[in-house]
């Protein structure tokens, strides 16, 4: 198992971000693909059409997100945890990014997937 890290600065304040991420028909704008995600701790989510699902473990609205994630092709009952970690910063919010727990064989699909598919995006969609 292997952990990614990331590090992204946001044109955007926590809040902004927090809530793209959290709420589902934001989540589904900024990706293009449909995501059913809300922000409670314990509630299940998917997003990419299921091709992500998951449980949200741990919330503080604006500061951070905890979720055991898991991707389609994982094998059964693995899942990774994931942590965006939120901090305002001069010209916007850091946005300091874990996955522990991602399979070996996974690790650089899933490591380039995160820069392509959510903070490429996710800039787009805040910073217009």
């Amino acid at each position: 198992m292997k952990t990614i890290e990331q590090t992204v600065l946001i044109r955007a304040t926590p809040k902004a971000i927090y809530d793209a991420l959290m709420d589902g028909k934001k989540h589904s704008k900024f990706t293009g693909e449909r995501a059913k995600v809300r922000a409670r701790v314990g509630a299940p989510f998917s997003c990419y059409n299921g091709y992500i699902t998951g449980i949200t473990l741990d919330l503080k609205p604006g500061q951070h997100i905890v979720q055991a994630w898991r991707s389609q092709n994982w094998p059964e009952g693995h899942y990774s945890i994931v942590t965006f970690a939120l901090s305002k910063k001069s010209g916007g919010t850091q946005l300091r990014f874990t996955q522990i727990g991602v399979p070996a064989n996974d690790y650089a699909r899933k490591s380039q997937g995160w820069r392509m598919h959510y903070w490429q995006p996710l800039k787009e969609f805040l910073e217009k």
